[in-house]
């Protein structure tokens, strides 16, 4: 009778035991704090708690893209935001771009919104067009961040290069901006999703100019990534013409540890959950369905491409 409740006893400590190992933990990798993927990383795992019981979410501040595919890759992660360009170079592994070798564990989620290249001058600066940033003090984002790769396409598309500026910076987004309002900087480029806090930021303090980037060198850069874009009439303080500018679609990226069904529900959390992420932040506004399982530059999950056929978006 003894060794019966010992033997109970054990089974019960077990499976307790493996409860509480089977636990899912998700967390989001986003970006910096004044950026569009934090508040939406945010929102986003809250989103996680509600749809997956049991499930122990988190948002975490990151470098964004570079980092959070590295950080995928070696598991320290569930799900992340990316730009599409950098997820195209992890998944070939690009050490210019900061991807030493193919990360192939990488698995695509969902396409979700574009991000639009401002590069944002202060108005006394005299800078209206991107021949005028020659010989002016720059930040491009964090070094090798998915901003700054963007902005080393987008000046050798150009015709420009880092030797032409006064000065280079490579700062997140909300130091630029304090740069900027203190007459340190002439210009930043900021890529993220319309309206992001750091230009609206700076749109109070100062009078800005967001400087065109015309189709020409948009199809310059040649990488099918980066596509033509506008920076709509408005969007901004003190913005009253619509500017053209380069876009590059985001990702949510998983990687190939998590399982299909964690994926499945990670998925699915995103379009049954939209209008949370749009509450977070207007460039939810363009994710969409439709788009979601389009041109992944990494392979679909297993649990993602089983949401997708489920609701009819592929075979």
């Amino acid at each position: 009778m003894k060794k019966a409740r010992t033997l109970l006893v054990a089974a019960a400590t077990l499976a307790l035991s493996a409860s509480i190992h089977a636990q899912e933990f998700v967390t989001v990798l986003t970006g910096g704090t004044s950026g569009v993927y934090y508040p939406m990383g945010v929102a986003l795992s809250q989103v996680y708690g509600k749809a997956m019981p049991g499930a122990k979410t988190s948002a975490q501040v990151t470098k964004a893209s570079v980092e959070n595919l590295n950080l995928l890759q070696a598991g320290r992660g569930e799900i992340a935001f990316t730009l599409g360009d950098s997820l195209s170079d992890a998944w070939k592994g690009d050490p210019e771009a900061g991807f030493k070798t193919p990360l192939n564990k990488l698995r695509t989620i969902a396409a979700i919104y574009p991000n639009y290249i401002q590069i944002v001058a202060n108005a006394d600066s005299g800078i209206k067009t991107l021949a005028d940033l020659k010989g002016k003090r720059i930040a491009v984002g964090a070094p090798k961040s998915g901003t700054e790769l963007n902005a080393r396409a987008i000046f050798k598309g150009a015709g420009l290069s880092y030797k032409d500026f006064a000065k280079v910076e490579y700062l997140p987004f909300g130091e630029s901006v304090e740069l900027m309002k203190n007459r340190q900087l002439d210009a930043t480029l900021i890529s993220a999703g319309l309206g992001v806090a750091a230009i609206r930021d700076l749109a109070t303090a100062v009078k800005i100019v967001i400087v065109s980037v015309p189709a020409d060198v948009v199809a310059k850069i040649g990488e099918a990534a980066y596509q033509s874009g506008t920076v709509p009439a408005n969007t901004y303080n003190g913005q009253t013409e619509a500017t053209p500018t380069v876009t590059i679609q985001n990702f949510l990226v998983s990687h190939e540890g998590v399982s299909a069904d964690a994926a499945y529900k990670m998925t699915k959390a995103i379009f049954d959950h939209l209008p949370e992420l749009q509450a977070a932040h207007a460039a939810a506004k363009a994710i969409t369905r439709e788009n979601a399982a389009k041109a992944p530059p990494a392979p679909l999950h297993a649990g993602a491409a089983r949401y997708y056929k489920e609701v009819g978006l592929i075979k």
